[in-house]
């Protein structure tokens, strides 16, 4: 089949870029022909713009917006060099449409020729931001008697933002197959009266570990503890640094929204190839970050995820670690840590998952390959 899929695929993030290509890979690599539909509305195109004019500035003359460029020309320039790794990723393993939609009128205007057009994964439908409140992301531009499929896709929290609710419900309600990430998806979509969604994993778990492995080639030289923190939480640099020194190990870090001060090395500017192989080597992975957890699971590492303060978005790591057991690993607060855990079963794990990656590939089987929705 013709595939076209539409998610943040393009956002200068390691999870994003992933989670984007293995949904594209794995479906190509069952013989469709698949791209990613290149929807770069404004609100994603805003990280490392360096000619973006902020908010507070838009009003102001046209002298007083001139000198407030060329007051961050520089630093922006400087972090806008993070954007390569991911240009260069992009530009290796992803296939894309030529053509690119900077909005959903655009895709309705000419919408990408497909047979079935698949929405996820990761946070598309979290209406605390503007993904999940863009048409787009629910296959609104979809021809009319189209396959429309979500894989994966998130709410990424408990609730849907209540003045969204007759908006979400009304755009997923015209899916002919609805599948979320978290088990919480089910019962938001439950709450708008949709019965017939079903609960798979995120893409990064279609691929097989060999297939991971292949892209994670890069050594280094030390043994450490890599942190992956959005947030700059107290709590996290604190146990990463207590772990450290007791086990004698560097702290690398890996989060390129911002920089880790306390790191010895920090991989700031790094894109995916390079965040694969730092949980691939890491002795032990501390983070926030949904897809740091994913790809410990898959790698098998010892790791701790913290749940995010700044937002509630932390249904998504919740349910992943009930999925595989692993409740234990989920940190609330520095007392929840326990430095002497035992090791983690990964046979146990390996058991689990793979029950759920079945499932997830039977439902895209299905939902490609059946004349309606049950």
């Amino acid at each position: 089949m013709i595939i076209k899929t539409i998610t943040c695929h393009d956002v200068y993030n390691h999870g994003a870029t992933l989670q984007a290509y293995a949904l594209m890979e794995y479906l190509h690599d069952q013989g469709h022909d698949v791209e990613i539909i290149d929807y770069k509305p404004d609100y994603l195109s805003k990280r490392y713009a360096i000619f973006l004019i902020g908010d507070n500035w838009k009003n102001k003359n046209i002298i007083v917006k001139i000198l407030y460029l060329l007051f961050k020309f520089p630093s922006r320039l400087i972090a806008s060099k993070a954007k390569i790794p991911f240009i260069f990723f992009k530009n290796k393993y992803m296939r894309i449409t030529k053509q690119r939609y900077r909005n959903c009128e655009e895709l309705k205007y000419l919408p990408p020729k497909a047979d079935a057009y698949i929405a996820g994964s990761d946070q598309i439908w979290n209406t605390i931001y503007e993904n999940g409140r863009d048409p787009a992301f629910y296959l609104d531009f979809a021809p009319a008697g189209s396959r429309k499929i979500s894989y994966a896709a998130s709410f990424a929290s408990q609730q849907i933002v209540p003045e969204y609710k007759t908006f979400v419900r009304s755009m997923v309600e015209q899916f002919d197959f609805i599948s979320v990430r978290e088990t919480s998806g089910i019962s938001i979509l439950k709450s708008l009266g949709i019965d017939k969604g079903y609960h798979v994993l995120d893409p990064v778990f279609l691929l097989s570990k060999a297939h991971w492995d292949n892209m994670a080639r890069n050594k280094f030289k030390d043994k450490y503890i890599l942190v992956y923190d959005f947030e700059t939480n107290p709590t996290i640099k604190n146990i990463v640094e207590k772990i450290a020194k007791k086990n004698k190990l560097k702290i690398y870090a890996v989060n390129n929204y911002g920089r880790t001060l306390y790191a010895d090395k920090d991989y700031f500017e790094c894109g995916p190839n390079t965040f694969l192989s730092l949980i691939k080597n890491a002795d032990i992975i501390i983070s926030n970050s949904f897809h740091a957890t994913a790809f410990s699971i898959i790698f098998e590492k010892d790791f701790y995820v913290f749940d995010r303060i700044g937002h509630d978005i932390n249904t998504r790591m919740r349910d992943l670690l009930a999925i595989c057991g692993l409740d234990n690993r989920l940190i609330q607060k520095e007392s929840d840590f326990n430095p002497n855990a035992t090791s983690l079963d990964f046979i146990n794990v390996r058991n689990k998952m793979a029950e759920h990656i079945k499932i997830s590939k039977n439902f895209l089987e299905h939902a490609l390959r059946s004349r309606s929705h049950d």
